[in-house]
Parts: C-alpha cells; sequence; structure tokens
C-alpha cells in the first residue's frame, strides 16, 4: 500500500479518511483504523515517556509506583495494573501509551488546533488495530475471540498483564496493543479514545510501523488546506467545547475561534 498520501482537497481528504471501511460482513461502514492527528507532519510518533525521561525504561516504573502511592485515596480501592497506567497517562504522567482516537474528525481536531502550526503541514497517522492485533501471542488473541471484540479493554489486559516486566516478555516479537481506556470522564468519551502501547519501550512506533508497512498510511494535509479544514470542522461543532468539556475547553475555543487570519 502507498504509505503517504497528500490530499489535496476537502473531498479527497475524506475519501481517504473514510477509504476501506465498508466492511461486507455486516453491510456496514466499520473503519478497521485508529487515527492519531498531528499539527506538524515531520513529528514522531513519541510518547510522552520517551519526550521527557531519559533513562525510560527504569523511570516508568518509579513514575507508576509513586502515581499509585499519592494518589491513591482517589480511587476506589482499585490496584489494576492498565487502570493505574490509564488514568495517569489521561491526567499527564509521562508513560508508554499513545493517544489515538477511533474518529478521524478529532484526529482531524488534533491536526488543526495549533494555529501557531499553520505553516506546517499536519499528518493523520491511520493504523490498522484489528491487523496489527493479529501478531499478537494466542494467549492475547483469545481474550479477543471470547470477547467478540477488535481492541481491548483494561480488564481484558488485566487478566494477562499485570506489570512492565509481564508486558515486556508477552511474547519474543516486538508487538503493538491497542485497549479502550476507562470512561472516567467526558473527555475520554468525546474524543473516542483508544490508546496504544509497545511490548518494547525502548522504540519508537515510528520505527516499528517502517517494519509492518502493510498496518498503516500517513494522511498529509498541506498547510494551504489547514483553515478550510478547520472551518469545516468548527462547522461539524468538532471543537475544544465539545471535546474539551468544561471552561478550559470553552475558552481555548473561543480564543481560536475569534482568531483573525
Amino acid at each position: 500500500m502507498e504509505n503517504k498520501i497528500i490530499v489535496e482537497s476537502w473531498k479527497q481528504l475524506q475519501d481517504e479518511l473514510f477509504n476501506n471501511s465498508w466492511n461486507k460482513d455486516i453491510e456496514r461502514y466499520r473503519s478497521n483504523y485508529a487515527f492519531r492527528g498531528l499539527s506538524d507532519k515531520d513529528y514522531q510518533l513519541k510518547t510522552s515517556l520517551n519526550r521527557v525521561c531519559g533513562d525510560y525504561e527504569r523511570l516508568e516504573k518509579n513514575l507508576l509506583r509513586n502515581f499509585k502511592k499519592y494518589s491513591r485515596s482517589a480511587f476506589d480501592n482499585t490496584n489494576d495494573f492498565w487502570n493505574y497506567l490509564s488514568i495517569a497517562q489521561h491526567h499527564g504522567l509521562p508513560t508508554r501509551l499513545l493517544d489515538w482516537t477511533y474518529s478521524p474528525y478529532v484526529a482531524l481536531h488534533f491536526a488543526t488546533e495549533d494555529l501557531k502550526k499553520y505553516d506546517k503541514d499536519a499528518v493523520i497517522w491511520c493504523v490498522d488495530f484489528i491487523e496489527a492485533h493479529k501478531q499478537l501471542p494466542v494467549s492475547l488473541k483469545e481474550l479477543l475471540e471470547k470477547a467478540s471484540a477488535n481492541s481491548f479493554t483494561t480488564e481484558m489486559l488485566n487478566e494477562k498483564i499485570n506489570n512492565f516486566r509481564e508486558l515486556q516478555t508477552i511474547s519474543e516479537d516486538d508487538v503493538l496493543i491497542f485497549f479502550e481506556p476507562p470512561s472516567i470522564d467526558d473527555r475520554i468519551i468525546n474524543q473516542y479514545a483508544i490508546f496504544s502501547v509497545l511490548s518494547n519501550p525502548k522504540i519508537y512506533l515510528d520505527k516499528w510501523l517502517t517494519k509492518n508497512k502493510d498496518l498503516y498510511k500517513k494522511i498529509i494535509i498541506p498547510s494551504e488546506l489547514k483553515w478550510e479544514v478547520r472551518d469545516k470542522l468548527d462547522q461539524a461543532n468538532i471543537t475544544e467545547r465539545v471535546l474539551f468539556p468544561g471552561l478550559d475547553g470553552l475558552c481555548d475555543w473561543l480564543s481560536r475561534h475569534y482568531t483573525p487570519r
């Protein structure tokens, strides 16, 4: 497949975002892709742990241990590894998780929200998580089959993986897992969120994908198309006000919406 597609119009962008989404078995449009939008096409798929922490393989254990220790009063006596990791990511702790969405329009929002980047081409990464999961070890694929699911929940992953060591040794090969975070607030729900995690903390997802070229594509949005995309997303109510419910999101939306071109 062609991994990089440069679109030239809003119509072509829609066609590419929804390409191959027809599922003939159920006669419905159901895309296999998870989407991630970035305001600059040259940005790597780095996790917050990659960006912030140098010795991240060692430090991630300390980060999560201390998060659990100091935040315990905020939770209902849960000690589930994946719930804690998801909630920590959601609140800004550096983790090896990457944020994705099932919604191509939510991804478009994040690709076009930063007006300071309007001189840069944006990108939408699209990864076929269903095909990616076919590379998982049998024990994890059986969990999906048992639940008749395409992606994991935190409860499903907790059945097989309870710490970073077990994640790293779940397979002899480096594998990519997509799972849905717990619906702890409206932000996660409205953003139609899904997380990815690599079993190997030492590699970036970009590198993993270059070895699995059939699993992804990159849709490049030229800088000159960004204003049209942004204005049409606003008209469709894909805005900070919806994706970040509350006064902060409202103010971010109003500030951007009334900024002159």
